[in-house]
């Protein structure tokens, strides 16, 4: 599955698919690339030297899956805080759960290296259990696989 969006609810999305694809019994592998990579960021953030671009683009994108914004209704941030309740209120698990989850399943988080260089994403800053790999990690995940997803 690539995983380009940084939006929450597509990144929910995500999630929900990658976990009920593991409970199936498939192997799963999600590749974040682009915007997608801020899902992957530690909110703690890491101390790391970085130039001037790279440094602007770090202050610019959100910084973990707790700062995602929606796609749509967004409404100045209150958007996703809705979902945020909606979900806590019918017990729906949130992203953070979901991604934990993943992890249990066995799911593996691949992040695009050349996405990281072009916007100045250092390991670093990663949340853990990420491994970093290219566009051949990806493409040698979908040949062994019947499916592909583009979210």
């Amino acid at each position: 599955m690539i995983v380009f969006s940084n939006d929450l609810d597509k990144t929910i999305a995500s999630f929900i698919i990658a976990n009920g694809a593991a409970a199936m019994g498939r192997k799963v592998t999600m590749f974040f690339t682009f915007w997608g990579l801020n899902i992957l960021r530690n909110p703690d953030g890491a101390g790391v030297k970085k130039d001037i671009l790279s440094k602007m683009f770090g202050m610019m994108m959100p910084k973990g899956s707790k700062k995602l914004s929606l796609s749509k209704m967004n409404m100045a941030g209150i958007g996703p805080k809705l979902i945020r309740y909606l979900m806590n209120k019918k017990n729906i698990s949130s992203l953070e759960e979901l991604m934990d989850q993943a992890k249990k399943n066995g799911v593996i988080f691949v992040a695009c290296n050349m996405s990281m260089d072009i916007m100045g994403i250092k390991k670093e800053e990663l949340i853990d259990g990420v491994t970093i790999g290219g566009v051949a990690s990806f493409l040698g995940s979908a040949e062994d696989s019947d499916m592909s997803l583009f979210i």
